[in-house]
């Protein structure tokens, strides 16, 4: 374990780092110390040469259903405070990849940041809504971005626009997750998983890919086939695709090297993420 807190961070041999929203005592609501946590777990993640692959889940019983439910009372009917906030996207400057695992009730927030994960897997049984309109709220973090876009705009429409609750079972029906375990094989499941991808899959094409998901789900082809062509060039002369290579003629296990620190995908493709640095003190001021 190498971080505490509101937020661990759990690093296993197999190359596969479990982050953990760790509140179970409220459920995993979401708080700015848990927000400002979070997102300094996933930088020291990004950063640790032990880890390829990523886990979220939550503590106990749930994942995490929003905003804490204690602060609901106290910032109701108040102006909004965003003072010390970042962008909510922050685990898009990740560069390896996030698989959520879904233990229990997602809502709000806690969604967003399912969403914002690659593959998400979720125990059956456990429970998700957006949240926002039977609160009162306009649809927070980005979500009305995000969810279009990956299960349609119609569908999309209904979960916001009903925040009504639907399952596990349902969610893989509507494309929300893509896998559905019994409660105890969550954990077992996603890691299996994840120790793959980082036993099997070079660091550096992971990192390219995952930021060409980003960057290319949006915008006009041809700018795409440019950043492509751009990703390509610099993996064509990087030490993975030569083990690559080797690993497969040989018919052995590739041994790819630890993603080095100063690889930017950004820099390579020339595509950056605006939405990083994202202040949301600056768009409530301009409200």
């Amino acid at each position: 374990m190498v971080a505490e807190g509101p937020v661990l961070l759990d690093v296993g041999g197999d190359g596969v780092g479990v982050v953990t929203l760790n509140r179970p005592e409220r459920r995993n609501g979401w708080n700015p110390e848990m927000e400002n946590r979070y997102f300094d777990v996933l930088a020291q993640a990004d950063r640790d040469p032990a880890i390829r692959v990523l886990i979220v889940t939550g503590a106990g019983t749930t994942f995490c259903p929003g905003v804490d439910t204690g602060r609901l009372g106290q910032i109701a009917g108040k102006p909004m405070d965003t003072t010390g906030r970042r962008s909510p996207v922050r685990a898009w400057s990740v560069r390896k990849p996030m698989i959520a695992a879904v233990n229990g009730a997602c809502a709000g927030m806690g969604l967003v940041q399912a969403l914002l994960c690659d593959v998400r897997f979720a125990a059956r049984g456990a429970r998700f809504t957006t949240a926002f309109a039977r609160r009162g709220l306009a649809g927070e973090f980005g979500i009305t971005w995000l969810l279009p876009r990956l299960i349609g705009q119609e569908r999309a429409a209904d979960l916001l626009l009903s925040s009504r609750v639907f399952d596990a079972d349902e969610a893989r029906e509507l494309g929300v997750v893509t896998r559905v375990v019994e409660p105890a094989q969550l954990l077992p499941a996603a890691r299996a998983y994840a120790a793959d991808i980082a036993a099997n899959c070079s660091p550096v094409s992971l990192a390219l890919i995952r930021h060409q998901l980003r960057t290319d789900s949006t915008g006009e082809l041809d700018a795409a086939l440019g950043r492509t062509y751009r990703a390509m060039a610099a993996a064509a002369v990087g030490p993975d695709f030569r083990e690559g290579i080797d690993s497969f003629l040989a018919k052995r296990p590739a041994s790819f090297p630890p993603l080095a620190d100063d690889l930017d995908p950004a820099a390579i493709t020339g595509a950056p993420l605006p939405e990083l640095d994202f202040d949301p003190s600056g768009a409530v001021s301009r409200s």
